[in-house]
């Protein structure tokens, strides 16, 4: 019996006209749903890795003017009031974020970049201050724990520069 259902189905196949080749629509709605569920998994990772992109734009920021911080505050024994004076071509504003120095005191001053959109973007500061009569500096750079309008509170201490909220600090 098993012989006979084996030839009739070799008979079958090879009696198949071409133009009855072809897939399914079942096979077609598996491989579509296979694809949603794919696209389902990638999409918020993809969203992710974005938001990711446009928040590196804002870290190397605070670190260069950080570093051009410490470099006017050599040269000149103050610390800038303006991005433009640190002639490191970093604009007031982007696409995605907005950047300020606030107006410098004679032992520290600190730099925001707050986000356009505060739902997805995190928030970063970078802070610089005076810590010893040689001139000696300390910097610190944080972020927000969560996208945020809010740049991060920075705390000045005797003997460094450090992240409100431990957090904070950037990875």
């Amino acid at each position: 019996m098993k012989s006979e259902f084996q030839a009739k189905f070799l008979q079958h196949m090879l009696g198949r006209k071409k133009g009855e080749q072809g897939f399914t629509l079942i096979e077609l709605l598996v491989v579509i749903i296979i694809i949603g569920i794919l696209a389902a998994i990638a999409l918020p990772s993809f969203l992710n890795q974005a938001a990711k992109a446009k928040q590196s734009e804002a870290k190397s920021y605070v670190g260069s003017v950080n570093r051009a911080q410490q470099a006017y505050r050599i040269e000149k024994t103050a610390f800038s009031g303006t991005i433009a004076a640190l002639e490191i071509g970093i604009p007031t504003s982007t696409v995605d974020y907005d950047y300020a120095v606030t107006p410098a005191a004679a032992a520290n001053t600190t730099f925001t970049a707050i986000p356009n959109d505060s739902t997805t973007l995190r928030s970063y500061a970078g802070g610089v201050q005076v810590i010893s009569t040689t001139g000696q500096s300390s910097a610190a750079a944080c972020q927000s724990t969560a996208p945020s309008g809010t740049a991060p509170a920075i705390t000045f201490g005797a003997a460094d520069t450090t992240c409100a909220t431990p957090d904070n600090n950037m990875r």
